[in-house]
């Protein structure tokens, strides 16, 4: 018996993974008679990595009213399988979001940050994050922001880290931090 393995990522606008896997699966054998197909569907870190998460492994979806990239509420969400929370920065940040608002320098990640935050506090124990399909530039400072970390300008006044207000930044450090840490330098 023949066997086929479709293994794709979403075409950006129109196809999701998972029908790009479907498609197959209907089509091949059309033209291999017999043919075993077995789809995979894939992400890169961006739109549809949860999904793709789930798929595979089980788990289920946990919906969360965000901040989106422009700062509007938006229905956002992450995976859940078990203790760990797989979180894709596109379902708060991302390119589709944005619409025909194209300037990452006033975007944030802030509700990325919510994601995580709303995870770790409903019990996640693992965080595994996606970094793709991201209508911002502002370094996750946004998504720090939401976790608790604070940023203030060269004046001492609180200051909210987009990527447009990142000069207004003094330098930035860690207190406390241990030798093999990471963080700020």
């Amino acid at each position: 018996m023949k066997k086929v393995i479709v293994i794709s990522d979403s075409f950006k606008g129109s196809l999701d993974s998972g029908t790009i896997a479907q498609i197959a699966a209907d089509c091949i054998p059309t033209f291999f008679p017999g043919c075993q197909v077995i789809g995979l569907p894939v992400a890169d870190g961006g739109e549809g990595t949860v999904d793709c998460f789930l798929k595979a492994v089980g788990g289920t979806r946990v919906t969360v009213e965000a901040t989106g990239p422009w700062g509007e509420p938006a229905a956002a969400f992450y995976g859940r399988i078990g203790d760990t929370a797989v979180v894709e920065m596109a379902a708060a940040a991302g390119l589709p979001m944005a619409g025909d608002r194209l300037d990452p320098s006033r975007t944030t990640t802030y509700g990325v940050g919510q994601l995580l935050l709303h995870a770790v506090e409903h019990g996640a124990r693992h965080l595994v994050l996606g970094l793709g399909g991201s209508a911002t530039n502002d370094g996750g400072c946004g998504a720090a922001a939401a976790l608790g970390v604070k940023f203030y300008n060269a004046g001492g006044r609180p200051l909210c880290p987009w990527a447009r207000r990142f000069r207004k930044l003094p330098p930035l450090t860690a207190p406390g931090r241990r030798r093999g840490s990471v963080g700020f330098p």
